[in-house]
C-alpha cells in the first residue's frame, strides 16, 4: 500500500480509502447490510494496509456507522482514521448537532471522529450550517477532542466550491472527481485550489458509481490498443493518484476480490507516475466516452418550466448518461425520479415552447421522442 501525507495536516494516510456506502448482499435487499460479510471486508482492507475509512450518518438506512463500529473492535480502531458526516437536513440547532454527533460516536464505538464532515454541501447548505452555528460547534468539538478535523464534502458548481473553501479554515475537503469530471462540480480547478491552500483532498466517485469500471466498446478498443495492459479500474485510479493534490481515493467494495484488486492497484500508484503517452490515452478515452453523447443539452434550463410538466433537461441528462456509460436505464437514478414524478417525455404534446427558448437551437420535441423510446427499451 502506498501512503501519502495529507497536506497541511502532516499526517500519513493510505492512498486507498475504503468507502462504506455500498455494502450489500443481505437476502432482504441491497439496502440492508450483510453484517458478517461487511465486517470481514473492512478488516480485510485494514489488514491489507488501508488506514482511511469513510462512512456517513445516512448511509445504508443509517446502519453503516453501526457496522463499521463493530468491525473496528478488537484493536482495529487504533489502526485507522474514521471519516463520517453531519447531514444538514437532520440538524436545526446546537442541541440537535450535539445529539447527532453523540449518536454517531456511540454507533462507531469510539470517543472521537478523526474527520468530521458537513455532508454534501453547496453554498446554500454552507450558509444554512452557518445560520445554525455549525462552525462554532465544530470548533468546540475539536477543542473537546470529539473530532480531530473539521471538513466538508461537496456537490455543486465550482463557484460554490471556491466560495466555501475560502470562507473558513477547513482541515480537509472531499470532492467528486475522476477523469470524466475534470470540468464538473469542483473539477480540476477546485482540486488545484485546495492544493495551493495546503488543504488535503479526499476523492469520492473515482469510478462514477462503478460506471468507469467497465468500458463500452469504443473505449475498450483504446485500452486494448495501448501497449501496457491495465483494467479500466486501474486506469481510473492511476489517473487520480497521478495528481499530487489527492490524498485519498475512496472505493467501495462488495467482494473480497475487489478489496484485493484495489490493494494491488494502490501498491503501484504514486504522484506523477503517469507518462505523457498514458495521459494522452486518458484524454482519448474521455473523448471516446463523450462521443457517445446523444444530444448537446447543457442543462441551462431556459426551456423550463415546461407547460406540460416534462423535465426536459432531466430526460436528456439520463439519455446521455445511459449512452455514455452503456448502462441499463432502469438503474439510472435521475430517470427513476422522473418516472416517479410523472415528468417524463410521454407528457410532451409538441407545443414547441421549449424549442423557441433553447439557446442551443436543439430539436427538443424530436429529441424527447427518441430519448423516451430508447429509455423505455429495457423496461
Amino acid at each position: 500500500m502506498k501512503y501519502r501525507i495529507m497536506g497541511k495536516l502532516g499526517i500519513q494516510t493510505s492512498a486507498f480509502g475504503l468507502g462504506c456506502m455500498r455494502f450489500n448482499g443481505a437476502a432482504s435487499g441491497d439496502s440492508v447490510i450483510d453484517e458478517d460479510k461487511a465486517i470481514s471486508l473492512i478488516r480485510r482492507a485494514v489488514d491489507g494496509g488501508v488506514t482511511y475509512l469513510d462512512t456517513a450518518y445516512v448511509y445504508l438506512d443509517k446502519t453503516s456507522e453501526t457496522v463499521l463500529g463493530k468491525a473496528l473492535r478488537d484493536g482495529y480502531r487504533d489502526r485507522v482514521t474514521i471519516a463520517t458526516k453531519m447531514p444538514a437536513e437532520y440538524v436545526h440547532n446546537r442541541a440537535e448537532m450535539e445529539a447527532l454527533l453523540d449518536s454517531e460516536l456511540k454507533k462507531l464505538q469510539t470517543d472521537h471522529i478523526d474527520f468530521y464532515l458537513m455532508h454534501g454541501i453547496n453554498k446554500e447548505k454552507w450558509l444554512y450550517f452557518q445560520s445554525i452555528g455549525a462552525p462554532a460547534f465544530f470548533d468546540d468539538m475539536k477543542k473537546a477532542g470529539k473530532i480531530r478535523y473539521k471538513c466538508f464534502s461537496f456537490h455543486g458548481p465550482y463557484e460554490d466550491f471556491e466560495y466555501i473553501l475560502n470562507d473558513w479554515d477547513w482541515d480537509m475537503v472531499q470532492i467528486q472527481y475522476n477523469f470524466m469530471d475534470i470540468h464538473n462540480q469542483a473539477g480540476t480547478k477546485g482540486l488545484e485550489l485546495a492544493g495551493k491552500k495546503g488543504i488535503p483532498v479526499v476523492i469520492m466517485e473515482g469510478l462514477l458509481g462503478g460506471r468507469l469500471s467497465r468500458a463500452p466498446g469504443n473505449v475498450q478498443a483504446l485500452y486494448d490498443a495501448f501497449p501496457v495492459k491495465r483494467t479500466p479500474v486501474e486506469w481510473a485510479f492511476r489517473w487520480l493518484c497521478n495528481h499530487p493534490e489527492v490524498s485519498v481515493v475512496l472505493s467501495g467494495c462488495n467482494e473480497p476480490e475487489q478489496i484485493d484488486d484495489n490493494l494491488r492497484i494502490f501498491d503501484t500508484v504514486e504522484s506523477g507516475i503517469m507518462t505523457e503517452e498514458e495521459l494522452k490515452l486518458m484524454d482519448s478515452v474521455r473523448a471516446a466516452y463523450l462521443s457517445r453523447t446523444r444530444i448537446g443539452c447543457t442543462g441551462c434550463r431556459y426551456c423550463m418550466p415546461c407547460p406540460n410538466g416534462v423535465d426536459i433537461p432531466g430526460v436528456f441528462s439520463s439519455w446521455n448518461e445511459v449512452s455514455l456509460y452503456d448502462t441499463n436505464p432502469k438503474w439510472d437514478w435521475g430517470l427513476r425520479q422522473i418516472r416517479e414524478k410523472g415528468s417524463g417525455a410521454d407528457q410532451c404534446v409538441g407545443c414547441g415552447a421549449c424549442e423557441a427558448a433553447c439557446p442551443q437551437h436543439l430539436s427538443i420535441i424530436d429529441g424527447l421522442q427518441r430519448a423516451w423510446k430508447e429509455l423505455q427499451a429495457d423496461e
